[in-house]
C-alpha cells in the first residue's frame, strides 16, 4: 500500500545503525528483497532500503570511535510530528532527554534523537519534502512498533505528552501489554519488562511484515541472523519472531493472521 502522508504520532521511518554496513547490505537485500540505494552525506554514505522505487527506511555505518565506545548495531523508529520545536519543548517538559539535534536534514525534513524516561531511544521528524516509508502494510514493509519498559504508567503519560497517542489495555496472556493509538489506528505497543528480563535496558522494537514466519525465519538462520525467540503464535493476531541480523542488530518479523 501506498502512503503519502503521515499524522502527528505515528512511525514514519525506520533507520538502521550498523557496525558492518557491507554485510547489512548484503543480508538484508536477500532477506527482504529490498534494493539499496547509496546516497553520498557529509559523514560518509546513508543508505535508502527501496521496494520498487519506494524508500522504506536506511542504514549508514557507526563510526569507529562510536563502536569503541561500545554502541552496537540497532534500529531507531522515528515519529512523525507537525511542529520539531513544541515537540521538544513537551520532551523536556516530560522529563525526556535530547540526545541528537534538533538539526535540518536538508530540504528532507528536520529531526532530532531523543531518549525517554527510563531511556528508550527514538527519533521526532517533522517532514519537508520527505515524509517517510512511501509504503505499508505488505511484505517487507514496517508494521509495528513496541516498548519494552518497566514503568508502564510513566511511559504512557510521556508519551501522551509529547505525541499525543491514546492507550488501551490489551488482552494478552500472562503479561501486560498496552496498545498506542493515533486517533482509532493502533500503531505499536508497550510490554511491561519483569524480572525474567534481567538488567536488559528499555527500547524500542521494529517489527517487519513476512508471508510466511518460519521460512523467513530459517532464510534469516541460512543468511548468518540468528532466531532469539523462534516463531510463535499471537492469539488474534499471528505468528512472529525475534530476530538478530549479522551484524546483531534485534528486531522482529510478524505473519499476519487476523482471524486466528
Amino acid at each position: 500500500m501506498k502512503i503519502d502522508q503521515y499524522f502527528q504520532g505515528q512511525p514514519c521511518w525506520v533507520e538502521l545503525e550498523s557496525v558492518d554496513v557491507a554485510v547489512s547490505k548484503q543480508f538484508y537485500h536477500a532477506l527482504f528483497n529490498w534494493d539499496i540505494v547509496d546516497m553520498p552525506i557529509p559523514q560518509g554514505t546513508y543508505s535508502m532500503f527501496n521496494l520498487e522505487g519506494d524508500d522504506l527506511g536506511a542504514m549508514y555505518q557507526l563510526p569507529d570511535e562510536m563502536i569503541t565506545a561500545g554502541d552496537k548495531s540497532h534500529w531507531l523508529i522515528y515519529f512523525a510530528v507537525e511542529n520539531l520545536e513544541n515537540s521538544l519543548i513537551d520532551v523536556t517538559g516530560a522529563g525526556g532527554t535530547i540526545v541528537l539535534g534538533p538539526h535540518d536534514v536538508g530540504e528532507a525534513g528536520s529531526m532530532a534523537v531523543i531518549r525517554d524516561l527510563e531511556g528508550a531511544k527514538f527519533a521526532l521528524w517533522q517532514a519537508k519534502n520527505h515524509i517517510g516509508a512511501r509504503r505499508a502494510a505488505e511484505a517487507g514493509t514496517l508494521c509495528w512498533v513496541e516498548l519494552a519498559c518497566r514503568k508502564t504508567k510513566d511511559a504512557k503519560s510521556f508519551y501522551s505528552h509529547i505525541l499525543g497517542w491514546g492507550s488501551r489495555k490489551a488482552d494478552m496472556e500472562n503479561i501486560e501489554y498496552t496498545e498506542w493509538q493515533v486517533g482509532t489506528q493502533d500503531i505499536g505497543g508497550m510490554m511491561k519488562m519483569t524480572a525474567e528480563w534481567g538488567d536488559m535496558p528499555a527500547h524500542w522494537m521494529s517489527y517487519f511484515t513476512v508471508d510466511d514466519c518460519d521460512a523467513k525465519a530459517a532464510k534469516l538462520a541460512e543468511l548468518g541472523g540468528a532466531v532469539c525467540v523462534p516463531p510463535t503464535d499471537i492469539a488474534n493476531v499471528g505468528r512472529f519472531a525475534v530476530v538478530n541480523d549479522p551484524a546483531g542488530a534485534v528486531f522482529s518479523i510478524i505473519e499476519l493472521r487476523m482471524n486466528s
